[in-house]
C-alpha cells in the first residue's frame, strides 16, 4: 500500500525506532507543508494510507473529493476538529484513532509557567549580549496557579504546583471542579475569581465549537499585571487579537506560548515575538522522542492491521 506520512517538518519520523514497522509499504514522508486542498492533493493523489502528525493536516471535503485512491487516514493522538469524520464516512474512507499521552505536554507547560515567572528566556539572551542579570522575576512558591480544565494534563499540572509549594485554583465544567475538591484542590466559584485571583492562569480545554474562542477580553482584563497566561493547548481557545490587545495593555504581564492560529509560524514579525514579556515555543508539547514512538507505533500498527484484513481502532466502523 501507498502511505504517506504529512506535515514531517522536523524530518524526525523516519529516524525513529517504530519506522520499521512499515517495512513492506511503499511510505513516502512530506516534509513541508501544504494548506491548499487542491495543490495538497496532487502531492499525495496516489495515496492509499494516510499518517497524520496530530492536527497540523486539515482533512475537509475539499482534500477527500480529490483523493480517489485513500482508503485509510491513521490519526496519531486523538482525532480532534482537524478532521472532519463525516466527510471521511461520504467518501469511505476508515480513520484509525492513536493514543495519547499528558506528560510531555504537561511537563512543556510547567517549563514555560517557570520560564515565564523568573524571565529565564530574557536573562539568557542579555547575557549572550554580555549582560549581567538584567532582570528580576518571582518563584512559583506561595502563587497561586489557576489551572482552567482538569483533565489529565491540568491534573498533572495541579501536582506539579502542589510540589513547589504554589496554591492551585480550578476552573471549568461543574464535574471538574467537583473532581478537584475531591482531590484536595480548590475551585473558583466563578470566572472573574478565577481570572482576578490567580497569578497564572493556564488553559488545558479541549478545541471545540463550545470552546473556540472561551477565553474572552473582557476574562484578560480581570488580570493582575503581574500575572501570566500560560498557554499550551490550542490558540484558537482565546478569542481573536485578545492575548496582543491583553499584553499591550499590561493584563495579563506576561505570557506563556506554545499555540498559534496559524502553524507552522515562519513569521518572524509575529508580535508576539517581538513582546519582551512573551515567552514562545514552537508547538513542542506533545514533540518527544518517547511520545513521538509511542504515537507513531499505535498509528504504524494501525496500519499493519488495516493492510492485514483486521482493522482495529477505526472510529468511524460503518465505512469498514
Amino acid at each position: 500500500m501507498n502511505v504517506f506520512i504529512l506535515d514531517d517538518y522536523q524530518q524526525a519520523v523516519t529516524r525513529l525506532d517504530c519506522f520499521k514497522l512499515l517495512d513492506g509499504f511503499d511510505v513516502t514522508v512530506l516534509t513541508e507543508t501544504e494548506k491548499d486542498p487542491e495543490k495538497l492533493s496532487q502531492k499525495i493523489q496516489q495515496a492509499e494510507v494516510l499518517v497524520l502528525i496530530r492536527e497540523r493536516t486539515e482533512i475537509t471535503e475539499a482534500l477527500l473529493s480529490r483523493l480517489s485512491n485513500l482508503k485509510l487516514i491513521s490519526q496519531t493522538g486523538k482525532i480532534s476538529n482537524h478532521l472532519d469524520l463525516n466527510a471521511c464516512t461520504k467518501h469511505k474512507v476508515a480513520v484509525a484513532e492513536g493514543i495519547g499521552s499528558p506528560i510531555a505536554p504537561a511537563e512543556l507547560t510547567w517549563i514555560l509557567i517557570m520560564n515565564a515567572l523568573r524571565k529565564i528566556p530574557q536573562a539568557i539572551e542579555a547575557m549572550k549580549k554580555g549582560e549581567w542579570q538584567t532582570n528580576i522575576g518571582t518563584m512559583v512558591y506561595g502563587k497561586k496557579i489557576g489551572i482552567w480544565g482538569y483533565g489529565k494534563i491540568g491534573k498533572r499540572i495541579a501536582g506539579y504546583a502542589k510540589a513547589f509549594g504554589a496554591e492551585v485554583v480550578i476552573w471549568g465544567s461543574e464535574s471538574s471542579r467537583r473532581n478537584a475538591i475531591a482531590d484536595g484542590f480548590a475551585a473558583a466559584q466563578s470566572k472573574q475569581e478565577f481570572f482576578s485571583g490567580c497569578d497564572v492562569v493556564s488553559l488545558h480545554l479541549r478545541l471545540n465549537p463550545e470552546t473556540s474562542g472561551i477565553v474572552k477580553s473582557s476574562d484578560l482584563e480581570l488580570m493582575k499585571t503581574t500575572a501570566a497566561l500560560i498557554n499550551t493547548a490550542r490558540a484558537e481557545l482565546i478569542e481573536p487579537g485578545a492575548l496582543l490587545h491583553g499584553l499591550k495593555n499590561g493584563r495579563p504581564g506576561f505570557a506563556g506560548i506554545d499555540v498559534y492560529e496559524s502553524e507552522p509560524l515562519y513569521d518572524i514579525e509575529n508580535p508576539l515575538l517581538k513582546m519582551p514579556n512573551v515567552v514562545c515555543t514552537p508547538h513542542l508539547g506533545y514533540v518527544e522522542q518517547n511520545g513521538y514512538e509511542l504515537y507513531f507505533s499505535k498509528a504504524f500498527e494501525n496500519v499493519v492491521a488495516f493492510a492485514d484484513g483486521n482493522p482495529v481502532n477505526i472510529a468511524n466502523p460503518e465505512v469498514i
